[in-house]
């Protein structure tokens, strides 16, 4: 698979997030963590003052990239210093390009190997090594991080209260016969499927699931010329019929986060955000504002994010 680097796209963040002073720093954890068919990499950033019951945070890379450059290409762990949160950045084991199985079956279904089962495991081991809230977990990645953010969602709704995708695809759309499948027509924007159709790839992903559902944040630039923009409109057609919403926004708020971009909202309590952004392309800006106020990740105590409280079961 073939994405641009983006580690541009980071580069403004530098500027404009706060500076927190702290001693932690990006680890690698070598000791066995849990199921990991694939051998993904687990990097950890701990700071030094945790909340009393801790979010996690899975930050999984570009195509690419790795964890160090996610690592330091953004503010999420001077974010987690400030607010006591723990980020979780995963290594992609695709040595040829670095980017993440979002195409076997494997990683499509729950608990059935690929990449996805190995970043499950760095939760589940992260949660009870640190007493962790396994209410406030969450993802977010841009790209083919994106793409696997996705995926986590789908097949991992029993794990992950929120996810934050921009630039990437619906759930499904690269499935393949294998671990490292390029979908040049999932890429190119020809996937077309019925909103019925995208939901049964994604309660396919873990069969029986009744529970509540992940809410989901997405992010697409209209001029986006790796994975077309029609897979941001795919997307809104997966997510608003499998939480039973109308395609038809409640709400739609122009030129926000930035000037240019606009953000509709489906269905009630927010559960589903798409922000379309006019003229940007593949390299699209991450939003790390939006991101932790999607995830209540600011908030610290009692009261916080409450997952399942008004939103949609499967």
């Amino acid at each position: 698979m073939h994405f641009f680097t983006l580690r541009s796209a980071f580069s403004w963040l530098l500027a404009v997030a706060p500076i927190v002073s702290h001693c932690a720093s990006l680890q690698k954890v070598t000791s066995d963590f849990g199921p990991n068919p694939r051998n993904v990499g687990f990097y950890i950033y701990v700071p030094d003052k945790l909340a009393a019951r801790p979010p996690i945070l899975v930050n999984p890379h570009w195509c690419h990239g790795d964890a160090k450059a996610c690592y330091s290409g953004s503010q999420y762990a001077a974010l987690a210093s400030r607010y006591g949160f723990i980020v979780i950045y995963p290594d992609s084991p695709n040595t040829a390009d670095k980017c993440w199985d979002v195409s076997s079956n494997e990683t499509l279904t729950h608990d059935a190997g690929g990449d996805s089962l190995g970043i499950v495991s760095m939760v589940r081991w992260t949660l009870d090594k640190y007493n962790g809230d396994p209410n406030r977990v969450f993802v977010t990645g841009i790209s083919s991080g994106a793409m696997i953010t996705s995926v986590l969602l789908g097949a991992y709704p029993d794990v992950f209260a929120a996810g934050s995708a921009f630039a990437g695809v619906p759930y499904g759309c690269f499935a393949g016969n294998g671990y490292g499948v390029w979908s040049d027509a999932c890429a190119t924007g020809k996937v077309k499927k019925t909103g019925a159709e995208w939901a049964a790839l994604v309660k396919a992903g873990f069969p029986g699931y009744t529970r509540w559902r992940p809410r989901v944040q997405i992010f697409h630039g209209t001029s986006d010329e790796v994975l077309n923009y029609a897979n941001f409109e795919e997307e809104i057609k997966e997510w608003t019929t499998v939480f039973g919403f109308s395609e038809t926004p409640t709400s739609t708020t122009p030129n926000t986060p930035v000037r240019g971009w606009t953000k509709y909202v489906y269905g009630s309590n927010d559960w589903l955000e798409a922000y379309s952004a006019a003229g940007v392309s593949h390299n699209i800006q991450n939003q790390e504002a939006t991101a932790m106020d999607w995830f209540d990740l600011t908030c610290v105590g009692d009261g916080c994010f409450k997952w399942g409280k008004g939103g949609p079961k499967a």
